[in-house]
C-alpha cells in the first residue's frame, strides 16, 4: 500500500526485512525440533542463531540468478553458516512450509494491531455516545425527517457495529493463525510431525489439520472478509457524518487544523475529506475480500496463482483497515457537535416529527385507525402547504398536540443507555 494510506507500525510487519526475519525464526525453530529428534548436529543450530538476517537487497540479487525467492533466501541465509552446518538448514522442508507458517504468524500480528486500533474506535464511540446521550436530534429516514432521537443513540449503534466486527476478527485470527511443517504434498514423509508441532507452538500457531503442502485459503479469505466489514462498519460512520457535515444541515463538524484548504479556488468550503477517505477506502477493502476469495480454490495439492495475489491483498488489506480504522477513531474523537441545530432543526419541522405520537394517541383513545391515520396525514399535508403549525392544522380537526416534545420520544430510551454501559465496561 501506497505510504499515505499506510502507518509504520502496520507496515513494518510486512516489509522484506521482516518477512525474511520470520523465515529465519522459522528455520531455527525447524532445526532446533530435528536437533532434539537427533537428525540435525546442536552445533549446527546454534550456528544458525549466530547466522543474520540477509539483507532483502542480497538475496533480490541471488534471485535474479535463480528466479526463485525461498532458495535465494536460504542460499543468502547459509553464506553466513559454516559450509558442515548449513547443509542442516531447511532439513526435509518445502517451501511453503517456510512460507505459511511464517505468513500465519504475520496475519496472527496483523490482526491484533488491527484489533487494537477497532477497540480504541469502540472505546471512542462509546465515550462520545455517553457524552451527548441527550443531546436530542431528528432521526431520518430515507434521507427525510423521521422522529426525534439523540445523537448518543445514533454512535451507540455505530460502537456496537464495532463491536460485532471485532468478534469477526477475532474468529478470523484463529482461522489464519495457522501453520504447517510437512513437507511435499503434507504427508510429512520427510519430516517427523513434531516437528510441525515445536515450530507451530512456538509462534502461537494452530497446526492446519490436514495439508496440502499449503495452509488452506478459506482462511485467509475469512479474514479479509472480516476486514471489509469492518470497514464497511467504518464507511457507514463516516457516511453519516458527511450527511450530518452538508451545509444546509451542519449539525456536526470534521476537526479542522489553521492551515485547512477546502477548495483551490472556492475559499469558503469546509470540505468532509477525512470522512469522504473513510468512505473510499472502504471500497478497497471490498476489493480485495472478493479478490481472497478467488483464491481459494488450487490445482491438486497447490499452484503458484494465489502467490502474487497474495502480495498485494494481503499487506494492502491489513494497512488499509488499520489506517482507515485509526483515522476513524481519531475523526469521531474530534468531532464537533452542534447541539443547538440539531434542536433547531427539530423545532423546523412546525411539529411533523411528532405525527406518530400523535395517531398512536388517537388510537388509544379509540378512534378507528384508518380514520386517526387519514386525520393526522391530511393536518400535516396542510402545515406543508401552507406553513402553519402542525398544532394548528391539528387544532382545526379536534386534535390537541399539547405537551408533546422531543422527550416524549426518548422516555424509554435509557434501556439502550444500559446496554451500551455494558459494552463500555469492556473497555474497563
Amino acid at each position: 500500500m501506497i505510504a499515505r494510506y499506510t502507518l509504520p507500525e502496520m507496515a513494518g510487519l510486512f516489509t522484506d526485512r521482516s518477512r525474511y526475519a520470520t523465515w529465519v525464526r522459522v528455520e531455527i525453530l525447524a532445526s532446533e525440533a530435528q536437533a532434539a529428534l537427533g537428525r540435525v548436529p546442536h552445533e549446527a543450530v546454534e550456528d544458525m542463531r549466530r547466522a543474520r538476517v540477509p539483507d532483502p537487497e542480497r538475496v533480490a540479487e541471488i534471485e535474479r540468478e535463480r528466479d526463485h525467492e525461498v532458495l535465494s533466501f536460504l542460499a543468502a541465509y547459509c553464506e553466513d553458516i559454516p559450509d558442515s552446518s548449513a547443509r542442516w538448514v531447511h532439513l526435509g522442508m518445502t517451501s511453503y512450509d517456510l512460507v505459511d507458517t511464517a505468513l500465519g504468524h504475520t496475519l496472527a500480528r496483523a490482526t491484533d494491531l488491527l484489533a487494537d486500533a477497532a477497540r480504541r474506535l469502540r472505546r471512542v464511540l462509546t465515550e462520545r455516545a455517553l457524552e451527548h446521550w441527550d443531546t436530542v436530534m431528528v432521526g431520518r429516514t430515507h434521507g427525510m425527517h423521521a422522529e426525534p432521537t439523540s445523537f448518543g443513540h445514533k454512535l451507540a449503534g455505530h460502537a456496537f457495529s464495532v463491536d460485532r466486527s471485532l468478534r469477526r476478527l477475532a474468529a478470523a485470527r484463529e482461522a489464519v493463525a495457522v501453520g504447517t511443517v510437512s513437507g511435499s504434498v503434507g504427508t510429512y514423509a520427510l519430516i517427523d510431525p513434531l516437528v510441525e508441532e515445536h515450530v507451530c507452538a512456538a509462534l502461537g500457531l494452530g497446526v492446519e489439520p490436514a495439508p496440502s503442502q499449503v495452509v488452506a485459503r478459506d482462511r485467509h479469505a475469512q479474514l479479509l472478509q472480516a476486514v471489509a466489514t469492518l470497514g464497511a462498519c467504518v464507511e457507514q460512520i463516516a457516511l453519516e457524518l458527511r450527511l450530518l457535515q452538508r451545509t444546509e444541515v451542519r449539525e456536526v463538524e470534521e476537526a479542522r487544523t489553521g492551515a485547512y484548504q477546502g477548495s483551490s479556488a472556492m475559499p469558503h468550503k469546509r470540505n468532509p475529506t477525512a470522512s469522504e477517505r473513510l468512505c473510499g477506502l472502504a471500497r478497497l477493502l471490498r476489493g480485495y475480500a472478493d479478490t481472497a476469495l478467488e483464491n481459494v480454490a488450487l490445482w491438486h495439492e497447490r499452484d503458484l496463482a494465489h502467490q502474487s495475489v497474495e502480495r498485494v491483498i494481503l499487506p494492502d488489506s491489513l494497512c488499509v483497515g488499520h489506517f482507515q480504522v485509526t483515522k476513524a477513531a481519531d475523526l469521531v474523537a474530534s468531532l464537533t457537535v452542534d447541539a443547538d441545530r440539531m434542536r433547531a432543526h427539530i423545532d423546523q419541522t412546525d411539529g411533523l416529527v411528532y405525527s406518530s405520537a400523535v395517531l398512536a394517541e388517537l388510537l388509544g383513545d379509540g378512534m378507528e385507525r384508518e380514520h386517526a391515520y387519514r386525520s393526522v396525514q391530511a393536518a400535516a399535508d396542510h402545515t406543508l402547504a401552507t406553513g402553519e403549525h402542525f398544532g394548528a392544522s391539528l387544532a382545526k380537526q379536534g386534535i390537541d398536540l399539547a405537551g408533546l416534545g422531543p422527550e416524549r420520544f426518548l422516555t424509554r430510551h435509557d434501556v439502550i443507555r444500559t446496554r451500551l454501559e455494558k459494552l463500555h465496561e469492556l473497555e474497563d
